[in-house]
Parts: structure tokens; sequence; C-alpha cells
């Protein structure tokens, strides 16, 4: 899958400068990407995304030093400089994408306010569709991200395609402070959705038995909503060892010939290694946690060595998914790389239920009722007759 990346704000930024990196080591090379911040410091601390690809917008209003987290402001400045934004994606190229791939940081200001205002403008004027990866901040990071969030979100949500969302919360280890588990954080996300925006394209390894294209994804993920994405890796199991496990059933089964040894062995084990891969990804701890038995339909994508390809284990795996979950639309497939371990990516697509979205807007809505509240008592301080004549 070609996509475009554009790194909205500081965390999305670093996320897609890390992409970039992931990407350079790749034959293929399908990422293209660009940085859009209101903070010129920002752009600067970028590795990987060009010169040229860095993106400062709002420098007549907020000076290059960033709206902070007045998300207000950041949709503001994306709306007054959208012209030049997409006049910079165009230049860039955009004739052999798939999608557009908006990465930001939910609760800050640029990419929590610009964010949903650049995908409205990208749907309106390419075919391609256009996906966010939104991450939402954990509890901890204060009551102003929390509400940022959700006012973005529940933007976000009715203008991208569908919009992949990355809790924070939910892998922040327990006494790890926020600002010490970004990087951590951000290579988690890079990893998952590294292997599943890279499926389809052409690797040294070849081609998959089951491919699973950019259409695949782009259907899987056409209703729209929220997605949450499962992952699982294990390593492969070496020529080696495979010829030593085919002595042994040789030796067992009277000496027979290794190969057919080798054969009887591998043969269900690649099948039951692939099942328990994607039971692992989908039961395990999903970008965000939520019930996986509502979600519209699924996409079962597993990346390794051709040799620990199984069509069988893929069949299995799909067939398994669609019991759990609402929808019976389940794709799947392989896609044959050079590494070392075997990975399972489950998309659950259009899921409809979360806990912490529930919880976001709730958090939301109380600090809302907050800021009215003050409101309202700092207008009854100034209601008072006896007010001094200085502020009258």
């Amino acid at each position: 899958m070609r996509v475009f990346f554009i790194g909205f704000g500081q965390a999305g930024g670093k996320i897609v400068d890390m992409f970039i990196e992931q990407d350079k080591k790749h034959p293929s090379r399908s990422f293209r990407a660009i940085a859009v911040n209101t903070a010129r410091t920002d752009l600067m601390g970028l590795n990987q995304i060009e010169l040229k690809d860095r993106i400062l917008i709002g420098q007549t209003v907020v000076k290059g030093h960033g709206v902070g987290t007045d998300n207000v402001t950041g949709a503001k400045i994306t709306a007054d400089e959208i012209d030049s934004i997409i006049n910079i994606i165009d230049d860039r190229g955009t004739h052999d994408i798939d999608a557009f791939v908006i990465v930001a940081g939910l609760g800050g200001g640029t990419g929590s306010g610009g964010s949903p205002v650049l995908a409205r403008h990208l749907k309106r004027i390419y075919r391609e569709p256009v996906y966010a990866l939104g991450i939402l901040p954990a509890p901890e990071e204060g009551r102003l991200y929390s509400y940022n969030a959700a006012r973005s979100l529940s933007t976000l949500v009715n203008e991208a395609d569908n919009t992949f969302i990355f809790d924070n919360s939910a892998w922040k280890n327990e006494g790890e402070s926020v600002r010490g588990a970004y990087q951590r954080l951000n290579d988690e996300i890079v990893r998952r959705f590294g292997v599943l925006f890279r499926a389809g394209e052409v690797s040294k390894s070849g081609v998959g038995e089951m491919v699973v294209d950019s259409s695949e994804i782009i259907n899987t993920l056409r209703g729209g909503g929220i997605s949450s994405v499962g992952y699982a890796v294990s390593d492969t199991v070496s020529k080696s060892t495979k010829q030593r496990q085919g002595r042994a059933a040789g030796l067992l089964k009277g000496f027979k010939k290794k190969e057919a040894a080798e054969e009887v062995l591998t043969g269900e084990d690649k099948s039951a290694k692939i099942i328990g891969l994607v039971r692992r990804a989908m039961l395990g701890r999903l970008t965000l946690q939520c019930d996986y038995s509502t979600a519209e339909r699924a996409l079962v994508l597993i990346a390794g060595p051709p040799d620990d390809m199984d069509r069988k284990g893929v069949e299995k795996s799909k067939s398994w998914v669609e019991e759990n979950i609402a929808g019976v639309e389940v794709r799947g497939g392989d896609y044959p790389t050079v590494s070392s371990k075997v990975a399972a990516v489950v998309v659950l697509a259009t899921i409809g239920d979360a806990p912490r979205i529930r919880e976001l807007l709730a958090i939301a809505k109380e600090t809302k009722e907050d800021v009215i509240k003050s409101k309202e008592r700092r207008a009854t301080m100034f209601d008072d007759e006896e007010v001094d004549p200085l502020f009258e």
C-alpha cells in the first residue's frame, strides 16, 4: 500500500518521522510524507523528513512558537492556510498513492485542531481515502488534554474515512511517566501500522500466496468510525531447527525420508502457529481496548518469511475471527518479508463499543460544565451592586 503521511503537530510529526526511517530500510519505499506544525522547534527536531517537507504554518499568528493546547486556534490557522498545505501535498505527488494517513496527537493544539480541517479538504479534493491515526492522551496528562481529545475526535471521526486510535493510557507502564514512555509508545505504533500499511508491496521475499493489497485494506475500512489494531509476533522456525525436527521424526517413523518427516511436522505446526498468533493479536492488548465482538469488519494479515506462511492457517484464522465479531466481512492474507519474525496484525474496523472513548467523552462533558459554571461565577461577581467604581 502506497501511503502519503501527514504528520500534524508535535506527536504526529515524530511518529511520521519514524515511519519514514522504517521505510528507508525497505526496498519498496512505499511511504511519502510531510510534517505540518505551528512550532518551528518541533519541525527542526525531526531527522528523516526532508527540510523542504517540513511545513510551518501560522507564522503571522503565533510567530513559530506553537499554539500550546489551544486547538481552536490550531483549527483556525489550518483553515486559513489550507490552500498552501494542499498545494504542497500536490507538489509532492499524489498520482500513485493509495491513501492519505493523517497522524496527530489529539490532546494538544495544532494536530488536535488542524487534523479534522485537513481531512475535510483532502476528501473534497482527492479520490483516495483519507484515514486518521489519532493518539489519545493518558488521563494524567490533564483534563484539558482529555477535553481537547474528545472534541477533536468527535469531529475527526466524521471527517476521515476511518480513524485508527492508539490509547497512550493502555500502553503506559505503571509508575512510568508519560514523557518517559513516548519513545517506546511511538515504537509500538510504527511497528504495528508499518506492517499493515506496507502490505501488498513487492519485497525481496516475493509475492504471497494470499496477497493483501490496498483494495483489501480500503474495503475493510470503508464503513468509517473508529478502528483498533491487534498485533502479535513470534520467532520463526529456523532451517536447522526444521532439520533437527525432521531427523527426530524420521527416527520415530522408522527412518523415513527426512523431507517427508519435515513435511509431516511443519505442515500442521505452521497452521497452528498462525492461528495462535492471530488469537493473541485479537485477544491481547489492542491499540484501543474495545469489545471486539462489536466490530463490523476485520482484516487478518500475516507477515514473515515465505517458509513460515501457511494458507490453511490464514483461512482458519479468518474463520475464527468471523465467529467472534458482529459482521461477516473478514479479509486476510500474507505478506512475505525477510524478517526473522512472524507477525500477525488484526484490524478490527468500525467498532461499536470502547470504554476509553466513553470515559473520554464523560470527562469532556464534565470539563465543559465546569467551564460554564466558572463563567457564571465570574459573571455573578460583576453583577454585584457594590462594585468598585473603577470597574464600572
